[in-house]
C-alpha cells in the first residue's frame, strides 16, 4: 500500500498531541515499574496479600493511563477535530520522540490504545497506528553505556562454582535470613552435575565458561526467581532457582531447573503475571527467548506484565499467520457452549469466544456478569490451572475465510456483537484462548484406545486442578470434564469461566437426610437451596459415569465429594493463609527429596 504520510510537518498542534501521548505513556511506565519494584519489600516482609492486590492492581494500571490521556488529547487539544492529515504528522512526531527511548515497543502500543479509541475503525491501519513497529529495540544497551546492564556474567573456575553462585545469589540484596545457603548451594550444584549426568572431574570447562543472571528477581505468589543460563563453550543450559521460605520460615532455595520444558511450565499461560523491575523490556525478552526459543515474545511479554504489548504482539503474529495460511475459520469442535459461541482456525493454535446475546433458561447470567468473571480470572493468581485470554474489540476478519455455518451461527446467536462489512466480518467484542485438548474428548481417546495410563493420568490431573483452584480461593462453578483442557505437557487447565466464585463466597452444604419415603425417591429437589449453596456430594452422577473414571477418582479425589473439604479450605482462606504455588512437582523440590533420603537411611 502507499504511503499517506504528508510531506511536511505543517499543523501546529501535531507535536503537543504525541508529546502529550508519550508522556502518559511515560507516567504508565513510572508507576508500572515502581509496583514492580516493590515487590522485593513485600517478598521480604513475606507481605502476601500485599503482593495479591498489587498484582490486580497494577493490571488496572494500563487503561487508566489510555483514559486519562484520551481525557487530555480531547480537552487540550480539541483532537476530534483534527484531520486525518494531522493525525499521520502526531504519528511522525511521536517516532521522532522515540528514537532515544528505553521501552519504544511499548510506547507504540500505548500511542495504538489511544489512537483508536479516538479513530473510525476504517483508519486502523500503518498510516495512522503502528500496525509495524517503526523503533528498533535491537541494542538499546549498547546505545547507553552509562545504563546498568540487563544481565551479569560471572566466570567461575570449577573450585570456584559454590563460591560463585553464593555470591550471585548475595548480589539481590534480600534482606532475609537463610535457612542453610551453603547447603542449598551444593543441592544446586548436585542437580546440575545430575543435568548434565557427569561427574564435575569429568566435566571439561571451556574458555569462555560464565553464569549470566538476570539483574532482577521474578516475583510472583509466594516466590522469587532467580533467571539465567550456564554456558560452556557452545553449549547454553538455562537456570532457574525458586526461592522461598521453607518450615523454619527462612529463606531456602527451593529446587533448581535445568531444562527448557521446566521454565515452560514457569513462564505458563496459565499462571499469573511476573513482577519483575526492568528498565529494558525488550532485552529480557530477547534474554529468555534464548532460553525458550518456543515460547513467542508475546508470550513472554505478557508473563512479564505487560499483557497489553503481549496482545499487540499477538495480534500481529495472527495477521501474519492469516497471510501465511488458506484454511478457514470453523466451529471449534466439541461440545458447544451455553454462554460462548467458540470458533477456531484449524492451522491456529488458539480458539475465538464470543459471548451470545440470549442464553438456556438454566443459565440466569449477563454478558456484563460473563465479563466480570473473565476479568476477575485475569487479576487472579491462576496457579497454572486457569487458562489467560487476550480479549479485543473491533477484530476484523476476511469473510471468505469464514465457513458458512460458523457465519450463521455467529448472525444467529452474537448478531448484536457482528458485522458484515463488505469483505470482512467485524466481531465488536471477543476473547481468545490457548487451544486445548477437551478433557471429555481426551478421556473418551484414552478409553477408546484402552490407554489406561493417559486416562489415569488425566483423572489425576483433574482432581489435582480442582485442589489447586480450591486452595486459590477459587470455586470453579461447572466442574463438568468439558470445560477442563490438556495441554501439552500433559497439564490439566480450566477454562469455563461463566460460573466461577471465589471459593469464601460459597455455602457448602451436605443433602440433608430425607424425612419422608417420598422425599426419598423423588426426583425433585425438596429440600431449600440458597443461590451460593453448593451440593459436593452431587457431583457424582454428572462425573463419575465412567467406572473406569470413577475407580481412579475415589483413589485420589474422593474428598472433592466431601462438602467438608470444601468448608475446611474455605476456612483457612478465611483465616488469612495464602496457598504456596509451585510451577514444579513437589518431588523436585529439595526438602522433599532431604526428607526422603533421610526416609531412606533410617529403614535401611
Amino acid at each position: 500500500m502507499t504511503t499517506l504520510f504528508p510531506r511536511e510537518l505543517t499543523d501546529s498542534r501535531a507535536f503537543g498531541v504525541a508529546k502529550a501521548m508519550l508522556e502518559g505513556f511515560d507516567r504508565h511506565y513510572r508507576l508500572f515499574r515502581q509496583t514492580s519494584a516493590a515487590a522485593k519489600a513485600r517478598f521480604e516482609q513475606r507481605d502476601w496479600h500485599g503482593q495479591q492486590r498489587a498484582q490486580r492492581e497494577r493490571i488496572e494500571f494500563y487503561d487508566r493511563r489510555v483514559d486519562e490521556a484520551v481525557q487530555r488529547l480531547r480537552q487540550e487539544f480539541d483532537v476530534d477535530a483534527l484531520s486525518m492529515d494531522a493525525w499521520q504528522q502526531v504519528k511522525l512526531h511521536y517516532i521522532g520522540l522515540l528514537t532515544d527511548h528505553h521501552q519504544p515497543e511499548l510506547a507504540e502500543t500505548f500511542f495504538n490504545s489511544v489512537t483508536t479509541k479516538l479513530l473510525h475503525r476504517a483508519y486502523f491501519r500503518n498510516d495512522f497506528i503502528f500496525v509495524r513497529p517503526a523503533v528498533s529495540t535491537e541494542y538499546i544497551e549498547m546505545d547507553e553505556p552509562a545504563h546498568a546492564p540487563t544481565y551479569r556474567s560471572y566466570y567461575p573456575t570449577r573450585e570456584s562454582l559454590h563460591e560463585t553462585l553464593l555470591e550471585i545469589l548475595h548480589s539481590f540484596g534480600l534482606r532475609c535470613e537463610w535457612e542453610d545457603l551453603d547447603r542449598d548451594v551444593g543441592d544446586v550444584l548436585a542437580a546440575l552435575q545430575s543435568c548434565l549426568n557427569i561427574r564435575w572431574s569429568d566435566w571439561r570447562l571451556r574458555a569462555n565458561f560464565q553464569i549470566q543472571v538476570l539483574a532482577s528477581l521474578f516475583y510472583r505468589n509466594k516466590g522469587a526467581y532467580l533467571v539465567g543460563r550456564v554456558i560452556n563453550g557452545f553449549t547454553a543450559i538455562p537456570m532457574c532457582l525458586p526461592l522461598v521460605y521453607g518450615d523454619s520460615g527462612r529463606l531456602v532455595i527451593d529446587t533448581a531447573l535445568f531444562a527448557e520444558d521446566e521454565l515452560q511450565l514457569v513462564f505458563s499461560f496459565a499462571r499469573a503475571y511476573f513482577m519483575v523491575d526492568m528498565e529494558l523490556p525488550s532485552a529480557y525478552v530477547q534474554f529468555l527467548r534464548s532460553l525458550m526459543p518456543r515460547k513467542s515474545r508475546a508470550e513472554l511479554y505478557s508473563s512479564l506484565g505487560l499483557q497489553k504489548q503481549g496482545k499487540n504482539m499477538f495480534y500481529r503474529d495472527f495477521l501474519s499467520h492469516q497471510r501465511h495460511s488458506t484454511d478457514r475459520f470453523r466451529i471449534a469442535p466439541g461440545i458447544k457452549g451455553m454462554v460462548m459461541l467458540v470458533f477456531d482456525l484449524p492451522s491456529f493454535p488458539y480458539v475465538f469466544k464470543v459471548i451470545k446475546d440470549f442464553f438456556p433458561l438454566q443459565k440466569e447470567t449477563t454478558r456484563e456478569q460473563i465479563m466480570a468473571k473473565y476479568l476477575l480470572v485475569k487479576q487472579h493468581d491462576r496457579v497454572g490451572r486457569m487458562a489467560d485470554t487476550l480479549e479485543y474489540s473491533k477484530v476484523a476478519f476476511p469473510r471468505a475465510r469464514f465457513e458458512d455455518e460458523l457465519v450463521a451461527e455467529l448472525e444467529h446467536f452474537c448478531g448484536s456483537l457482528v458485522e458484515e462489512d463488505g469483505d470482512v466480518i467485524v466481531i465488536r467484542h471477543l476473547y481468545i484462548e490457548r487451544r486445548m485438548i477437551p478433557l471429555n474428548i481426551y478421556l473418551h481417546d484414552a478409553s477408546e484406545a484402552g490407554d489406561r495410563e493417559a486416562l489415569e493420568h488425566a483423572v489425576i490431573e483433574y482432581g489435582n486442578a480442582i485442589k489447586d483452584l480450591v486452595a486459590a480461593n477459587i470455586f470453579p462453578g461447572d466442574m463438568l470434564w468439558k470445560n477442563f483442557g490438556v495441554t501439552r505437557h500433559g497439564k490439566v487447565v480450566f477454562y469455563d469461566y461463566d460460573e466461577i466464585e471465589y471459593l469464601t463466597d460459597c455455602n457448602f452444604r451436605r443433602v440433608p437426610k430425607a424425612r419422608t419415603e417420598e422425599e426419598e425417591m423423588s426426583g425433585e429437589v425438596w429440600y431449600r437451596v440458597g443461590p451460593k449453596d453448593v451440593f459436593p456430594e452431587t457431583f457424582e452422577p454428572f462425573l463419575l459415569g465412567n467406572p473406569a473414571v470413577r475407580a481412579v477418582f475415589m483413589k485420589h479425589h474422593a474428598e472433592l465429594l466431601d462438602a467438608a473439604f470444601w468448608q475446611a479450605h474455605k476456612e483457612r482462606i478465611q483465616a488469612g493463609h495464602v496457598h504456596d504455588v509451585f510451577p514444579y512437582e513437589a518431588s523436585r523440590r529439595f526438602s522433599v527429596r532431604r526428607r526422603a533420603a533421610e526416609t531412606a537411611r533410617f529403614e535401611a
